[in-house]
């Protein structure tokens, strides 16, 4: 019990690690000053440009998967070695959210939720990646990060279920919290968007890849 506790806190610690802000403030400057105040790699494309927003984006991909990789079950996966798991990688997400180090005001954790999700395999990994592919089509299409994300994040536990249904091989009875774990997500997303959806529908929301 102790070393599962010391496995979520150590978890939720990395998790609070505010990368974005170490790599603004290495630069002068404060990114919570800056664009939409936000702590996450789209606002440090608004500061420092891409290849600093590339960085960052991949640092805080990274915090999310260490924690999966290192707290990987070993052996036959069961209930509670799989809530266990989830419950490390839900404590690094809540930290980048909301991290002790920025008196709890944090990003939207979308970086950091690719990176658990990419770390819970096979179960969430190729689910993600046909998210993330929603994603991207979406960026690319309407140019709105913030609505990427949202549809990306309601494509997740659909196609999850999915592959629940199809794979005979994936019990529910033993996979129930992952479903109830991504069933969550997009309403976490949705309640972390809700000043973006409020753009959305003035029209007012920035664009990405739009040429000047």
């Amino acid at each position: 019990m102790f070393g599962n506790i010391v496995a979520i806190a150590a978890a939720y610690l990395l998790g609070s690690v505010p990368f974005g802000v170490v790599i603004a403030r290495a630069h002068g400057i404060d990114l919570r000053k800056i664009g939409s105040g936000n702590i996450g790699a789209t606002n440090v494309a608004r500061a420092l440009g891409k290849k600093w927003a590339y960085m960052c984006f991949a640092l805080d991909c990274l915090k999310g998967l260490a924690p999966m990789l290192v707290f990987r079950p070993t052996g036959d996966v069961t209930v509670a070695s799989l809530s266990l798991w989830l419950t490390v990688g839900c404590a690094t997400i809540a930290g980048h959210i909301f991290p002790v180090y920025l008196r709890f005001k944090g990003g939207k954790g979308m970086s950091t939720s690719l990176g658990v999700v990419l770390g819970l395999y096979p179960y969430y990994t190729v689910c993600g990646v046909i998210a993330f592919a929603v994603w991207g089509v979406c960026v690319l299409v309407w140019r709105y990060i913030s609505l990427a994300s949202m549809a990306a994040a309601v494509a997740f536990p659909v196609v999850l279920l999915g592959f629940i249904v199809a794979k005979p091989q994936w019990q529910l009875v033993t996979l129930w919290p992952l479903l109830v774990v991504a069933l969550l997500i997009p309403a976490l997303v949705v309640i972390r968007h809700v000043e973006n959806i409020k753009r959305l529908l003035e029209g007012s929301e920035s664009k990405v890849f739009q040429r000047k």
